[in-house]
């Protein structure tokens, strides 16, 4: 048999479901009361929404509201299914600390069964950490750990039993709005019963040797905490390893900013036996409270730590980490230093390169000598968002919640339109309309000359892709997970397909197929006409890298640290390059050469067909932004304020 063409490809799976499709949709009404407004997140048995309460006529009242779908035939696996529902349900409506989210209702409908919890503003630290390009800071990692073990011991605490929690890791544990750290998903918390065994539950690589053979007891859950803070401290995720193989990866090793005290409190933790880690979650909350001691204590407390059976190796280095100098195989033509990081995009023409930074300014230089043209200030940084040039103007969203036109020649404001959050998002223009998304969870499309709306679209989450704006239709990612496509003239839904966490992935769209990437650590390719997915493609990582196709072949890097080469048609892989650091750069094509920025702060230039490395330019800092190409010049910017001119 012949290989199919990509269209046939999309038509033959076309007839496949969705991404996630089958769960609540915005707009649904739950009890004629709760309007659901997006998703928060899935896995396991249940998927969480946030919803709007609309018993408050007169303010925005908004909730979480986490559904269990019972699917199971099987009616003893329905029975044990509702039944951990339910225990959720009875525990957290029992438990009064700031730390644990508060259950303000409860009710099943057909053959699921729903919670309504007080919504958590922030990310979990597993989001957290995936848009992370340096380190976590050691204090800040054992403040955070000083609020865990509060919350642990608060559990742990409980009369008559304990509450094991029986899952700590970095998607359980939520950052909210202000700062501080809460306590997600008891579907699985369980009162401890002495000697009692059940079924492994947890997460494999967090979850302690005792729990694989059934057994929990409130000291898995200190091995838990000290697995997710090897994992947020050395970027390295658990769940890729071999298990309980933390002795054989010393956090000092990959990260040596950790002193010696911190890192023996956490292998006290990993302790394979748990009698050898510590007693219960307050006394590893006293031994990270003499860590926060002034300096100037004798020996920083390492004697008390002593008594608290945490042994302290001697330090071996220098102080400061040396930083690594590696050589580069290409000189810059010239570099422009701005007052802050570049992270966004250029755009050139006529000899004239347009850069934001997150000094607030959009620069305009000379494309041939890097000199100074002008530069326009914002009121807010200019970060993520990335010029683009239309006729005689230059169109940039800013962090102050701006949309601006600005006159390319001169600098000068023409106007500025303005949305209810910062604006992260690249404009694309077309057909005299300028199209882009907000913070303020909404997609809008505006005319160029004069700044007024034309039609404005409830996204339900930040959108921070750059649109994809087509013949009819307009396709966007959200930090929601949902990929939209909209009718170009109204702005209406034509379709939404759901991934399974955010989209920061722009979309790139060929031979009406989408391309995207994910922070599920998924590439998706999805009709253009009806979004259902024809192929997926895991990385071992988030993907925030967006895709570029060229000549049948996609590439995308991501935050496993690999540019992926692979086919349109079937998402097989051709090559992975690996570099030291996440790939976040979005790649460009020039003269079969594939050109990206990684956070091992290098900027690479590799053969398209092989994948072989043909030169790289290297600084100490790490290149997020990513590169432009006109003839025959590579400009990319970085994070040592530096906008770089390279020659291809």
């Amino acid at each position: 048999m012949g290989r199919l063409t990509t269209r046939q490809l999309a038509s033959k799976r076309g007839r496949q479901r969705k991404v996630h499709r089958a769960g609540l949709q915005p707009g649904d009404t739950l009890q004629d009361r709760y309007q659901i407004v997006g998703n928060l997140g899935a896995g396991g048995f249940s998927s969480v929404y946030q919803a709007r309460d609309m018993r408050f006529t007169n303010v925005t009242k908004l909730c979480a509201i986490k559904e269990m779908v019972i699917s199971t035939p099987d009616p003893k696996m329905r029975e044990l299914t509702i039944k951990t529902f339910e225990r959720e349900a009875s525990m957290l409506a029992t438990l009064d600390h700031p730390a644990i989210p508060k259950i303000t209702d409860y009710f099943s409908e057909s053959d699921r069964s729903y919670l309504v919890l007080d919504l958590i503003r922030g990310k979990d630290l597993e989001q957290w950490l995936e848009e992370q390009y340096d380190y976590l800071d050691q204090d800040l990692a054992i403040e955070w750990t000083i609020q865990v073990c509060d919350a642990l011991a608060y559990l742990h605490e409980q009369k008559p039993k304990p509450i094991v929690f029986r899952d700590v890791k970095p998607s359980n544990i939520m950052l909210d709005q202000h700062g501080r750290i809460r306590l997600i998903d008891f579907g699985i918390a369980k009162v401890f019963e002495m000697d009692s065994k059940g079924t492994m539950i947890g997460t494999e690589g967090y979850s302690p040797p005792e729990q694989y053979r059934g057994q929990a007891e409130p000291a898995g859950d200190i091995y838990a905490l000290g697995a997710t803070l090897h994992h947020l401290l050395t970027k390295q995720d658990p769940r890729l390893e071999p298990p309980f193989t933390f002795t054989e990866r010393p956090i000092g090793k990959v990260n040596p900013y950790i002193t010696p005290a911190f890192e023996a409190i956490i292998m006290r933790c990993l302790a394979y036996d748990p009698k050898e880690r510590f007693a219960d979650a307050r006394e590893l909350q006293k031994a990270l409270e003499l860590l926060q001691q002034p300096v100037g204590m004798p020996d920083n407390g390492t004697d008390t730590l002593a008594s608290l059976g945490v042994v302290v190796a001697e330090e071996t280095g220098p102080d400061t980490p040396q930083t690594q100098v590696t050589s580069s195989q290409v000189q810059p033509l010239w570099k422009f230093k701005c007052e802050d990081e570049i992270r966004g995009k250029a755009a050139v023409e006529n000899n004239t390169v347009y850069v934001g930074a997150y000094d607030n300014n959009l620069y305009a230089l000379r494309a041939d000598s890097g000199d100074f043209i002008w530069k326009f200030p914002a009121t807010d940084s200019i970060g993520g968002s990335s010029p683009f040039i239309y006729e005689d103007d230059v169109f940039i969203g800013s962090a102050d919640n701006y949309l601006y036109s600005i006159q390319k020649r001169t600098g000068r404001q023409n106007w500025r339109f303005g949305t209810e959050g910062s604006i992260y998002s690249s404009p694309v223009v077309a057909y005299d309309h300028v199209f882009f998304g907000s913070d303020d969870g909404n997609f809008y499309a505006v005319n160029v000359k004069h700044g007024r709306r034309i039609w404005q679209t409830k996204a339900y989450a930040p959108v921070r892709t750059t649109a994809f704006v087509g013949d009819e239709w307009v396709f966007f990612g959200t930090e929601g997970g949902y990929i939209f496509c909209l009718e170009m003239a109204s702005g209406k839904v034509v379709w939404q397909a759901q991934a399974k966490r955010g989209i920061l992935s722009s979309p790139a769209v060929v031979d009406e197929i989408v391309f995207v990437g994910s922070l599920d650590a998924t590439v998706y390719a999805l009709d253009a006409r009806s979004g259902w997915v024809i192929w997926r493609h895991r990385t071992r990582r988030p993907v925030v890298s967006s895709p570029i196709v060229h000549n049948g072949t996609v590439f995308i890097g991501s935050s496993d640290g690999n540019l992926y080469a692979l086919d349109m048609d079937s998402g097989r892989q051709f090559w992975a390059f690996e570099t030291g650091g996440q790939v976040a750069s979005s790649p460009a094509v020039w003269n079969d050469a594939v050109y990206f920025g990684s956070t091992d702060g290098t900027v690479y230039c590799l053969n398209v067909k092989k994948g072989a490395l043909q030169w790289r330019f290297d600084t100490n800092h790490p290149f997020i932004a990513s590169p432009t190409i006109v003839d025959g010049v590579v400009y990319i910017g970085s994070t040592d304020h530096h906008l770089y001119a390279l020659p291809a």
